[in-house]
């Protein structure tokens, strides 16, 4: 098996700039840098490419685009991949929302995935509607030994972590304090009876531990993009 899971977050959207909790599909498109962003992700990726996915939100349609015709490849709709649905707390972007939605966040990474944002999902409905769609990707191709290649998913950053850190085994604190972002991506390497390892974590290589005295993570920036 030498193809591996590729989990890119898209590239920079209209909503990331203006710091949205846009998470229904199919949401607001990328900008120019996003746009670039896909472009110069296509050129830097070192490693063969057999397939490019994404989810049915806009911005992942777009980075997907970019990347395919950088590549000369086509591109596949993926169902169940997109991002984690914020709810009541859609398209908002003040403080007090945002921090509720990290809050719940953080709960699933500590483990207590039937905490709900208001009105949206819990972090078990999060994995059962993500993780099919990766286990038929690996199905089909990844555990054929004749496939060669990576296959190249365009999804969306807080459910990127979520699932990453659940079929992988990455400890939720690290999880937790290394926000993706745009177009940085977690790669799973498929190993022995449907186990993933987790081989990169944006610019990060193994052992992904928790920094015991960690520098404020990205929701304690203000201004920042909450959805990383």
């Amino acid at each position: 098996m030498t193809g591996r899971l590729v989990l890119v977050r898209h590239g920079q959207s209209i909503a990331n700039v203006d710091r949205r909790l846009d998470t229904r599909p199919p949401g607001a498109a990328l900008t120019d840098q996003g746009l670039d962003q896909a472009q110069k992700f296509a050129q830097n990726w070192q490693h063969p490419v057999g397939m490019i996915a994404h989810s049915l939100a806009l911005r992942a349609v777009q980075t997907a685009g970019q990347i395919g015709e950088r590549l000369g490849m086509p591109t596949t709709e993926i169902d169940g991949i997109h991002e984690v649905q914020a709810g009541d707390l859609e398209d908002r972007n003040d403080e007090a929302s945002i921090d509720l939605f990290h809050d719940v966040y953080r709960r699933w990474l500590e483990g207590d995935l039937d905490q709900r944002v208001p009105g949206g999902e819990s972090g078990h409905e999060v994995l059962e509607r993500y993780v099919p769609g990766v286990t038929e990707l690996r199905l089909r191709h990844l555990d054929d030994h004749a496939w060669h290649g990576d296959i190249v998913v365009v999804s969306h950053g807080a459910a990127i972590r979520l699932v990453a850190s659940s079929l992988a085994g990455v400890d939720g604190g690290f999880a937790l304090e290394h926000h993706l972002a745009n177009t940085e991506c977690v790669v799973l390497s498929p190993i022995t009876d449907g186990r993933w390892s987790c081989v990169q974590w944006g610019s990060k290589l193994p052992p992904f531990l928790p920094e015991p005295d960690p520098h404020p993570g990205q929701d304690d920036v203000p201004g920042a993009d909450p959805m990383g």
